[in-house]
Parts: C-alpha cells; sequence; structure tokens
C-alpha cells in the first residue's frame, strides 16, 4: 500500500509558474512507476506525464510538452511537477499516482494506475 499526498497548488496568472510536489509513504517508493494526471470540471481525467522508478525516463503529453517537468527524488520519497508557461486550460486538480506495473510511455489512462492522492487545484487566471 502507498500513501500519496499532493501540495504546491495555487492561483496563478497566465504565464507563471508552479512546481507540485507528491510525497509518498508506506511500501517504497522506488519500486512503483509514477504518474501525473489532472482532471478540469466536466472532463475525463487527463494523463500529464509518468516517471520510471529510476527517475532515468520519463514521458511527458504533448499538451503539456516543453512547459512541464516531472523529476523524483526517491531519497525523499517526493515527485514534482515543474509547471512553466501556465495557461488558463491548465486549470485542474492535479493527481499523482502510483503504478506497480513497469513504466511504459503507454500508461497514460487512470486504470493504468494503484494508487492516488487526493489531489490540489492549480487555477491559472487570464
Amino acid at each position: 500500500q502507498v500513501q500519496l499526498v499532493e501540495s504546491g497548488g495555487g492561483l496563478v496568472q497566465t504565464g507563471g509558474s508552479l512546481r507540485l510536489s507528491c510525497a509518498a509513504s508506506g511500501r517504497t517508493f522506488s519500486n512503483y512507476a509514477m504518474g501525473w494526471f489532472r482532471q478540469a470540471p466536466g472532463k475525463e481525467r487527463e494523463f500529464v506525464a509518468t516517471i520510471s522508478r529510476s527517475g532515468g525516463s520519463t514521458y511527458h503529453a504533448d499538451s503539456v510538452k516543453g512547459r512541464f517537468t516531472i523529476s523524483g527524488d526517491n531519497a525523499k520519497n517526493t515527485v514534482y511537477l515543474q509547471m512553466n508557461s501556465l495557461k488558463p486550460e491548465d486549470t485542474a486538480v492535479y493527481y499523482c499516482a502510483a503504478r506497480k506495473g513497469t513504466y511504459s510511455v503507454y500508461a497514460n489512462r487512470p486504470v493504468h494506475y494503484d494508487y492516488w492522492g487526493q489531489g490540489t487545484q492549480v487555477t491559472v487566471s487570464s
């Protein structure tokens, strides 16, 4: 069992930056591939990025590529999402997720992940 707690969300203007954190506890953090998803009101949960157990491999959705960066620190049991050049369409609740399976660029749907955090709200004003 893994417990995930997100933090770092907030209100930011267009073009601004935020860094989200996801702190993990429970089973060894480095045993899981990790991901970030987001969900805007009335929309399905959307894949944002994923990172391998070692942190050596990452994959980002086209909608955030070049603006967002996922990273991890196994010593701190934490995964991050650095978000730059934010746009109003980035407004959503952002969720951290852990996957028992191996890292894969095809692990881009919620069903591919086993544990979820409670989410943190990101609002980008125009």
